[in-house]
């Protein structure tokens, strides 16, 4: 089988054919660095963290340029210098920002299992390559000035907004939004816009100021993968206007034709069937959902937490629920034994490959784990069968199975070697069991059978199972 990828400006799916199979170049919109990230913003990583394994495993790990990049500059991490560090020079203010949260960031992808990216650029590392990008669209007729800032003219290029598939002519100033004064339409963006002595700025040939969005991801995946590469990644969320935007600069700056020539974009997230949000009061980060019991009542381990965002196909939305996490922590229990008696071997099974080159169909590929896991239950009690047999030996093929299962598992990011099966019990004291098991019993006494069930539900969601009997002597006991 050949590597299919559905591609969002064609809306196909089609055969993956690099422009290099000896250098195959991907770039994916990496975290503005102003706050900690959210659940959300774990799923894009994880996601082409899995196809970049997948690129690797088909073309050969030298053979394959991941570019993730961090935004560094950007008026939101000018705002929350502000707010955090109201005593320091914004600059100062800004830099202690952008460490501590590109910090977290990395050990939070970290222990979601995720690979370093080849290149991992900053914004601010890239401000030359961005004034060059400008320069030449204004020299084009793609770009003007105008209020101390530098726009792009969307109506300077007739197929603009064919990634998100909009009509040019309904972004015409005054067909739905009121242009502002300086613009010569509502649709133009900034490029390159002025900065105050205290904000942050670089010089360049129309004053001291600072890039837009848009044109930080246009000059470093040019920078660092060329003109046009073979895919694009990001979530959703970021097709319009980000990279129908970037699309346009690249291309007018450039003269090409496309971009990149896959686009590929992750579905959006819900926590427990809601739009995440702050104000409804279900907004988790990664390192909440990591490191306290905000999520669930626990905290819940990286290895968990990567494998129940698999589970469901990356193009669909995925609905983040704490039963999906008992899953996945319950499916990995059953896997870890299972794979058990792996032996050093490594060998992928050809149906998991399959479903990963169709255009990462994660959830077939973890059907075919279960199927292997099956297959490997068989194959101990198969041993214990012709452990009974005088002078039967040992054969190592005799776990096969397992191996595949381990490989598989591994290939997916998930070493479980390092899964713990038996930590939402280390989460908790005995004492804590105990007054839980004596609520339900009162429940139960009371005749109050649905808070009784309720309480039994949650243990086993703990992995403690129950089992009621009566006492002559003092009634009924569990």
């Amino acid at each position: 089988m050949v590597l299919k990828l559905y591609n969002t400006l064609t809306r196909q799916k089609a055969e993956f054919a690099p422009i290099d199979p000896k250098n195959v170049r991907m770039y994916v919109c990496g975290p503005t660095v102003y706050d900690f990230a959210h659940i959300g913003n774990a799923r894009p990583v994880i996601v082409f963290d899995v196809l970049f394994r997948l690129l690797r495993h088909i073309y050969g790990d030298k053979h394959v340029t991941y570019v993730r990049n961090i935004t560094d500059v950007d008026d939101k991490i000018n705002a929350r210098a502000l707010r955090d560090f109201p005593d320091l020079p914004l600059n100062d203010a800004i830099a202690r920002v952008t460490e501590k949260t590109a910090n977290q960031f990395h050990a939070d992808v970290k222990a979601l299992g995720c690979l370093e990216p080849t290149v991992e650029p900053r914004a601010t590392d890239n401000i030359a390559q961005m004034i060059e990008i400008i320069e030449q669209l204004i020299a084009k007729g793609h770009a003007y000035r105008a209020a101390g800032e530098v726009l792009f003219d969307v109506m300077s290029m007739p197929d603009y907004g064919q990634l998100s598939n909009r009509n040019l002519d309904e972004q015409q100033a005054g067909a739905r939004v009121e242009v502002e004064a300086h613009k010569k339409n509502s649709g133009d963006f900034v490029l390159w816009k002025s900065s105050t002595a205290e904000e942050p700025g670089w010089e360049s040939p129309w004053g001291r100021g600072r890039p837009g969005w848009h044109i930080e991801c246009s000059a470093m995946s040019a920078r660092y993968l060329g003109n046009v590469f073979d895919i694009h990644g990001g979530g959703l969320d970021l097709i319009f206007p980000h990279h129908e935007n970037e699309i346009a600069q690249s291309r007018c700056a450039h003269g090409t034709s496309v971009m990149a020539n896959v686009w590929m974009h992750n579905g959006f997230l819900q926590v427990e069937g809601e739009k995440m949000s702050k104000s409804l009061g279900n907004f988790v980060t990664i390192n909440e959902l990591l490191e306290t019991t905000k999520f669930g009542g626990r905290k819940w381990p990286g290895i968990v937490v990567r494998f129940a965002m698999l589970m469901t196909h990356y193009r669909k939305p995925i609905d983040f629920t704490e039963s999906a996490l008992w899953q996945a922590q319950l499916a990995l229990r059953s896997f870890k034994a299972a794979a058990r008696n792996f032996d050093g071997r490594r060998e992928l099974s050809p149906g998991f490959v399959e479903a990963l080159e169709d255009d990462l169909n994660t959830p077939n590929a973890i059907a075919e784990l279960h199927r292997l896991q099956a297959a490997a239950k068989v194959e101990m009690q198969n041993l214990h069968q012709r452990a009974k047999s005088p002078g039967a030996l040992f054969d190592p093929a005799a776990f096969s199975d397992a191996a595949k299962l381990h490989s598989c598992l591994e290939f997916l990011g998930i070493d479980i070697a390092k899964f713990d099966p038996d930590w939402p019990q280390k989460q908790l004291v005995s004492t804590d069991i105990d007054s839980l098991i004596t609520a339900r019993l009162a429940a139960r006494k009371a005749k109050d059978f649905k808070e009784s069930d309720r309480i039994r539900d949650e243990l086993a969601k703990m992995g403690i199972a129950l089992k009621d009997s009566k006492d002559p002597a003092t009634g009924e006991i569990t």
